[in-house]
């Protein structure tokens, strides 16, 4: 089963779908668009082309474990993203995803400046192996 994993934000939304087995990260996307219904079209539409059954998509929360400021926002987003694919996406707990990212990128010799273009599929792809992880350790 291919899992599709968001990391939704203001200018670019990051986007990794799992193997057709469901067990490793690969296909990676960086959405250009500011416009949550514009990144809701083309995620329903890379759904519909790498033949996605389920959804994750991050989800802001404190350090504390409460939520974040812009919880709301994301919980409309997810209901949008569940309109236009069919699919509800489950809201995962996103903390350090993006930090963890611009460290991964650092650490392969990427310039900081480098990282804007790269950072949100990165960070896609640590929510889906986080989510995988999880899902293998419930069986």
């Amino acid at each position: 089963m291919r899992v599709m994993a968001i990391d939704y934000g203001d200018a670019r939304t990051g986007v990794a779908v799992s193997d057709p087995t469901g067990l490793l990260a690969g296909y990676t996307a960086v959405i250009q668009s500011r416009k949550p219904e514009v990144v809701a079209a083309e995620v329903a539409r890379l759904v519909r082309e790498q033949g996605v059954e389920e959804l994750v998509m991050g989800f802001p929360r404190n350090m504390d474990g409460t939520e974040g400021p812009r919880a709301e926002l994301y919980r409309a987003f997810a209901g949008q993203l569940e309109e236009a694919t069919g699919l509800a996406p489950v809201l995962w707990d996103e903390r350090r995803t993006t930090i963890e990212a611009h460290a991964i990128l650092h650490a392969s010799g990427k310039r900081m400046k480098a990282h804007k273009k790269t950072v949100d599929a990165v960070a896609a792809t640590l929510i889906l192996e986080g989510y995988l992880t999880r899902k293998r350790q419930e069986k």
